[in-house]
Parts: structure tokens; sequence; C-alpha cells
């Protein structure tokens, strides 16, 4: 079955939206708390995760493979 095509112009206008803005800040605000640049093999995981996109939790410096071990299940119960 063929995939989709992507529909850039729409994912334009939801990257632009002020509520995605303000996420993106803040993962940006993580790394830099912890010194993180481009080329680290370690990125910014939040201690406490909330799946609403609030990230004013603790941060730790963690592999990209145990970051995403650790995220929740989004099956709409975390919400």
């Amino acid at each position: 079955m063929p995939e989709k095509s992507r529909d850039y112009v729409a994912e334009g206008k939801w990257q632009a939206t002020r509520e995605q803005k303000l996420r993106r800040a803040a993962r940006n605000r993580a790394r830099k708390k912890l010194g993180l640049k481009v080329g680290n093999p370690l990125e910014a995981g939040h201690v406490e995760i909330n799946r609403k996109g609030k990230l004013k939790g603790k941060v730790k410096a963690i592999s990209f493979k145990k970051n995403r071990r650790d995220q929740p299940l989004r099956d709409g119960s975390q919400d």
C-alpha cells in the first residue's frame, strides 16, 4: 500500500501556531539548560512527563534510546 504524501502547507501552518512555537521554545530551553549542542549523542529527557505539552519540570541528559523507551503510551489515557 503506497504511503500518503505529506501536506507540507498544512504542516507549516501547524508549526507556525502559537501553541507549537511555545512548545518548541520549551524544548530549546531544556536543551540549552543542559548545554546540549548539535551532534551530542545525549538529549534532554524530562523527569516528569506531561502529555499536555507542559515542559516546566526538571530535565536530565539521557541517551536517545532510553528517552524513546521511557515515553508513555499514546492511547489517550495520559491526557
